[in-house]
């Protein structure tokens, strides 16, 4: 696999160490070694930002880095295998779940997912721990700083997790379920948080039509046709492809005027945006939550 770029920016976005103390730690500890390209910019490899994420972890644990800045990398990595399957804090598992994302290793993601369902349940983890850990990563992903290997090793590992999930609220809907049809604009690729609010939507009681990635706009309006959903789902994450934000969410509103509109996503954080009385921007999943409990529960 080709080695990882990191700016000092990026191992402070996946980190959560500051700038500043990396570079202290680099010139008194010789922590990490930065290399630097044919231009001179200085850029760190994954392995100092393995080593970095496991110095995070056991900081957070009450070690001292005069202490682990002396320890081999091999018994840094006996130390966090020690803590990360023992019930523990957050910051530490979303932490595990970066290093196995850098060295794709499904083991450890997969035995980190395990201990924090056992622990939280599968609708707090992914609250608590999956959400989190996405928005650490997620600047890097729209950069180009994490390689599309990690990227899909990532998302194909939770979007197994969430199908299952989605599966096990298979029960009958309740009377007065509604239609809710959940969908990704055309080139839009990023699934995970829709996957998510399907399962929120079946877990209410309602139904779902999920038609998934790159949804062309005709196929919507083909579906709804056959299918007239009461209530729509999507995020942009991506920029639209041949059209502006806020062109798509006119177009939308315009073309499904009888049906309630949700929008999620990055586009969403802009805030010049004009809203169609029946488009609601959802900011976080706990805001959609609350929305299915205050009008479709």
């Amino acid at each position: 696999m080709t080695q990882g770029m990191y700016s000092i920016k990026d191992l402070e976005r996946l980190t959560g160490i500051k700038a500043h103390t990396i570079r202290i730690w680099e010139k008194r500890y010789g922590v990490v070694k930065p290399n630097r390209t044919h231009t001179n910019i200085r850029y760190y490899n994954d392995l100092d930002l393995k080593k970095l994420l496991n110095i995070a972890i056991l900081i957070n644990h009450g070690f001292k880095i005069s202490y682990l800045a002396t320890l081999p990398d091999s018994t840094l990595n006996e130390k966090v295998v020690d803590i990360t399957y023992k019930p523990s804090n957050a910051a530490s598992q979303i932490e595990s779940l970066i290093l196995a994302m850098i060295s794709l290793d499904e083991i450890k993601f997969e035995k980190t997912i395990s201990m924090a369902t056992i622990n939280l349940g599968f609708e707090n983890t992914i609250l608590e721990i999956i959400y989190p850990f996405l928005e650490r990563i997620g600047i890097l992903w729209q950069t180009g700083s994490i390689n599309p290997a990690q990227e899909h090793f990532v998302s194909n590992l939770l979007r197994q997790k969430l199908l299952v999930a989605i599966d096990g609220q298979g029960g009958r809907p309740k009377a007065d379920a509604k239609r809710f049809m959940l969908f990704l604009p055309e080139n839009e690729l990023h699934e995970l948080g829709l996957l998510f609010y399907s399962y929120l939507v079946r877990k209410s009681g309602n139904k779902i039509i999920y038609l998934g990635q790159s949804v062309p706009f005709n196929d919507l309006i083909e579906v709804s046709k056959a299918k007239e959903p009461d209530v729509l789902v999507t995020s942009i994450t991506s920029p639209i492809h041949d059209q502006s934000t806020q062109a798509y969410i006119d177009h939308l509103a315009a073309t499904f005027p009888k049906q309630k509109i949700f929008i999620t996503g990055i586009q969403m954080q802009n805030n010049t945006l004009r809203l169609p009385s029946n488009v609601k921007k959802i900011s976080n999943v706990t805001e959609f939550k609350e929305e299915l409990t205050a009008n479709f529960g």
